[in-house]
């Protein structure tokens, strides 16, 4: 989760933060001790479940001065006090939960469990501890306070809203339970463990269950190299484009390729296989930034990927930007209609009376916090979903990639006095074959197309069916490392052929960054 996972310009806002509200050096105690209010009291070794705990108590320390400056943002819903089962890995599923390897990324600390069946699951702490993202030097000064305290940005609860919402949608989705972890639970009793010891966590199986099973299910890197390396392999773009389409109305502005898994399905038809986005880690639901002086400064000048969940979509470009490495790839066969029809879809499956059944998925208290305001926002958003999809596609549409596979690939430019028609297809198939991509382009959408060879001897043709010559939009055409052909008998008006490999930093094949 990157809300502070930052890279070049998370020491802005950290900066800006710190002359304005701290001095001095990282506060040593800013966690709380234990989730229980009661925590001074023994809790007994029969108990099944706590009542008042709360999430993260710290946030909501500071008094309406500081509100006001940084933004109240999730503070109140952190610190409500909640009932939540004990977590007792011997006994939460039939044949229990073994621990195994520690992990988490920048902010989250997780413990990877084997069930009895061979299923994988995690645990992992509702409460943050973003030190990890900041550089060592800085580790020890106030700039740890401020990120840490940018956690209250957060709801500590929305990842519990998401499945009733990704289950109607179409969309995978894991389904987490929260729990107390015993503060004495032998279980959890290594150093390694200690951030989870009194604390709530989420418990979730790690594969979202998908029907039919699928073959494998990988990460980003490999889901790609395999599209890259072979063009049987295929992303399915219209599941792809649902599942955008979810983040953004539900305002999860995080989703880089490190927040996806891949489901392969077993080879079909030709050793076709196709592979189906499996979003993961909702962090980011409900992100709320900008309602106080600073934060809306950060959110408006510095970091405008880290968008504020409203009523409107404040910042469409900016909500979605975190996962353009796959939207760039994974949705540039779809056209302006398809984007269109998969909103309006969409809204039909997002009636009100399942946006209130979703949100009664928060703990009680934090639904009479938040539980009415979130279902009117999220009711005028979802009226606003063809108008969001509409800003995302002409996003995408001004200068699309088109890449090839390590495979000898016919590359088709038809040039018509309204559009450009682009298609691939193998260098081996027959005259009469589906090509692998098809796809008409409008000079008023679009800029520039990249098209990328990749490997394999490849060969590109023109073909001008317009009385002039038509030169938008504008084609570049890398070549790749192949032998590759270009034909173009009635000219090639506005294309510029390279017999080399795109720039590294924009290459269709570059890795993806996880």
């Amino acid at each position: 989760m990157p809300t502070l996972r930052l890279r070049t310009s998370f020491h802005l806002a950290g900066v800006l933060a710190a002359l304005l509200l701290s001095t001095g050096c990282v506060r040593r105690q800013f966690f709380q001790p234990d989730a229980r209010l009661d925590a001074s009291q023994p809790l007994p070794l029969t108990a099944d479940s706590v009542r008042g705990a709360t999430a993260g108590r710290q946030y909501a320390r500071h008094g309406s001065l500081y509100n006001a400056l940084v933004g109240q943002h999730h503070r109140p819903t952190w610190a409500v006090p909640v009932s939540a089962p004990v977590l007792r890995l011997g006994t939460v599923l039939p044949g229990g939960l073994s621990p195994g390897k520690v992990g988490g990324g920048f902010n989250s600390t997780s413990l990877n469990l084997a069930a009895s069946d061979g299923r994988s699951y995690v645990v992992r702490t509702v409460d943050k501890d973003p030190v990890r993202a900041t550089p060592q030097v800085l580790r020890g000064t106030f700039l740890v306070n401020v990120l840490r305290d940018n956690i209250s940005s957060t709801n500590p609860y929305a990842g519990l809203v998401v499945p009733p919402l990704a289950e109607a949608a179409g969309v995978p989705h894991a389904n987490p339970r929260l729990f107390y972890v015993r503060a004495d639970d032998p279980a959890f009793q290594t150093d390694s463990l200690v951030h989870f010891r009194g604390q709530l966590a989420f418990l979730e199986e790690k594969a979202a269950p998908l029907q039919p099973a699928p073959a494998t299910v990988v990460n980003s890197t490999k889901a790609f190299a395999a599209v890259f390396a072979s063009p049987t392999h295929r992303i399915d773009q219209p599941a792809l484009l649902r599942a955008r389409l979810l983040d953004g109305w539900m305002g999860d502005w995080d989703r880089h390729p490190g927040q996806w898994s891949w489901a392969l399905s077993r080879p079909g038809r030709g050793g076709r296989v196709t592979l189906t986005a499996l979003p993961k880690d909702r962090d980011m639901v409900f992100y709320r930034l900008d309602d106080g002086a600073l934060g809306w400064l950060v959110g408006h000048l510095f970091l405008r990927h880290w968008v504020t969940f409203a009523p409107r979509y404040k910042h469409p470009a900016g909500l979605m930007s975190s996962g353009h490495y796959l939207d760039q790839r994974g949705l540039n066969e779809l056209n302006r209609n398809q984007f269109r029809s998969a909103a309006q879809d969409l809204q039909r499956r997002l009636p009100d009376s399942l946006i209130t059944r979703a949100l009664h998925q928060l703990p009680p208290t934090a639904f009479a916090l938040e539980g009415p305001r979130l279902g009117a926002a999220l009711q005028a958003r979802r009226n606003k979903l063809p108008a969001l999809a509409d800003d995302f596609y002409l996003l995408l549409a001004k200068r699309p990639c088109i890449g090839g596979t390590a495979q000898a690939e016919r590359f088709l430019i038809q040039r018509y006095a309204d559009s450009t028609v682009v298609s691939v297809q193998l260098v081996s198939a027959s005259a009469a074959a589906a090509p692998l991509y098809r796809r008409a382009f409008l000079p008023a959408e679009t800029r520039r197309i990249d098209l990328e060879a990749l490997a394999g001897d490849d060969v590109v043709i023109v073909e001008n069916h317009a009385v002039r010559g038509v030169s938008k939009p504008q084609i570049r055409v890398y070549g790749g490392t192949g032998q590759d052909d270009l034909k173009a008998a009635n000219g090639h008006h506005g294309i510029r052929f390279i017999q080399e490999s795109a720039p590294a930093k924009r290459a269709y094949d570059k890795p993806p960054e996880e």
